[in-house]
């Protein structure tokens, strides 16, 4: 061995060795197959600059967003049995649990929080559709029932963001039962005055759409999101017709009076705070942190209030 072979030649093949690129730092939009950097695609939401496609998002992501500052607070939610049928295909269900936590890292496909959205306080609620599809079984049942709970105790709105493929067909029956409980819980929320607000993401399906995910005060959803009970394949195999273009998507249920607005991600947390705040008869939010504009000042140098005092209404 000599200096040629010792220094002079990995330093050669340092050089011109080609440098392999990570595979993480682009993804491909699954609408336009437009090739995306990855920060620029969190920095807009996952949503593609090129095509205006929504991609998924995962809830803890989708609340660093929505709440102010990113700040806010888990909401502990009762574990419930881990394998009440003890099920199995071709895996056993606690070995699907098992890799699908590994996978998202997270406990389970509902995540329930507490914070403020333009200073307003809310709770939310929002299922991963990594997780198993978001597919409603008990803990699910459970985290809507915490989150509708919370709000109750804290007397503040609940805002769900849905996004399943329906019942959980490893529990069962006891996946379906989530669709009266969740019911009930959408009903104490109505009792105590409280506004619910549903944000429909794509896909949500079977027992989500016919339980809690259609029975907000106000429903909004995102583009060109999949909103149905059962899924276009099944319906055009059933009646043997073409269904029309863009059936069950947003835009076909805004227009047929199934839901009040189609808004994109990036719109999303102004337009809640707004809807938001209207349902609870505040004024609008101040924007950014300024103070409350000052009292309007009278000509003589007397200050004008805004509004009449309580009794003089």
């Amino acid at each position: 061995m000599n200096w040629i072979t010792n220094y002079v030649r990995p330093r050669i093949n340092s050089i011109f060795s080609r440098r392999e690129m990570p595979e993480n730092l682009w993804q491909k939009c699954d609408e336009c197959g437009t090739m995306l950097f990855h920060r620029e695609l969190s920095d807009n939401l996952n949503v593609c600059s090129s095509c205006g496609h929504h991609m998924h998002i995962t809830p803890r992501d989708r609340f660093v967003a929505l709440f102010d500052g990113g700040v806010f607070a888990e909401v502990a939610v009762p574990d419930p049995l881990p394998d009440p049928l003890h099920f199995r295909d071709q895996k056993k269900y606690p070995d699907r649990m098992k890799a699908a936590q590994k996978s998202t890292g997270e406990k389970e496909a509902m995540l329930v929080a507490t914070g403020e959205i333009g200073r307003t306080p809310i709770v939310a609620a929002a299922q991963d559709f990594s997780f198993m599809g978001g597919s409603m079984g008990m803990y699910v049942g459970n985290a809507i029932i915490a989150a509708a709970q919370e709000a109750v105790k804290l007397k503040r709105p609940l805002i769900l963001f849905s996004a399943a493929g329906g019942a959980r067909m490893q529990e069962g029956i006891l996946s379906l039962m989530q669709m009266p409980r969740t019911t009930v819980a959408v009903q104490m929320l109505k009792e105590a005055g409280l506004p619910y607000i549903v944000v429909l993401t794509h896909p949500t399906t079977g027992g989500v759409t016919a339980s809690y995910a259609m029975l907000g005060d106000v429903h909004i959803s995102e583009p060109n999101a999949l909103i149905c009970f059962a899924g276009p394949r099944v319906i055009e195999q059933t009646i043997r017709e073409k269904l029309p273009d863009g059936f069950q998507r947003a835009e076909y249920l805004l227009d047929h009076g199934m839901l009040d607005r189609v808004t994109p991600r990036t719109e999303l947390r102004e337009e809640l705070i707004g809807i938001t705040r209207l349902l609870l008869g505040l004024p609008p939010a101040v924007r950014g942190d300024l103070p409350p504009p000052e009292p309007e000042t009278a000509p003589d140098g007397a200050e004008t209030p805004t509004s009449e005092p309580a009794d003089k209404k």
